[in-house]
């Protein structure tokens, strides 16, 4: 895969995040990895108004990825799903992010990855912003 130098397109940001999920499937223990197992990931340019909203945020810039779904530990056995479990990535937040911080891209984009996967298991903002920090 290229070394990005000038913004990817929506394909690219996509064969990102399947790399970073395919990594996550290695990486992640057994049990875990295999919940991952159908996830959808859906790249658009900007989350929707609504989204925006709901989440809390004064600007569709401030949201590079978002989990859509039921988190593992608020699911019953008996619930049938309304919806596929998605993963949103937000390609021009990632990309503006990617100016600022000068961060490696793949990286980024598995990091906003992981961050909302780790939403799906049930971790707090917090807690993940703990993890990030011990590991």
């Amino acid at each position: 895969m290229r070394s990005f130098t000038t913004a990817p397109t929506t394909e690219e940001i996509v064969a990102l995040a399947d790399e970073a999920l395919a990594w996550a499937q290695r990486h992640f223990p057994r049990d875990l990895a295999k919940l991952l197992e159908g996830v959808a990931i859906v790249v658009d340019d900007l989350p929707d108004d609504e989204t925006v909203e709901e989440m809390g945020f004064d600007s569709p810039w401030e949201l590079t990825g978002l989990w859509r779904g039921v988190p593992l530990t608020q699911r019953s056995v008996l619930q049938t799903p309304d919806q596929p479990e998605m993963v949103h990535l937000y390609r021009l937040p990632i990309l503006a992010e990617w100016i600022e911080t000068g961060e490696d891209l793949r990286s980024l984009v598995r990091n906003v990855l992981i961050h909302e996967i780790a939403h799906h298991f049930g971790f707090s903002d917090e807690e993940i912003t703990r993890l990030e920090r011990e590991g």
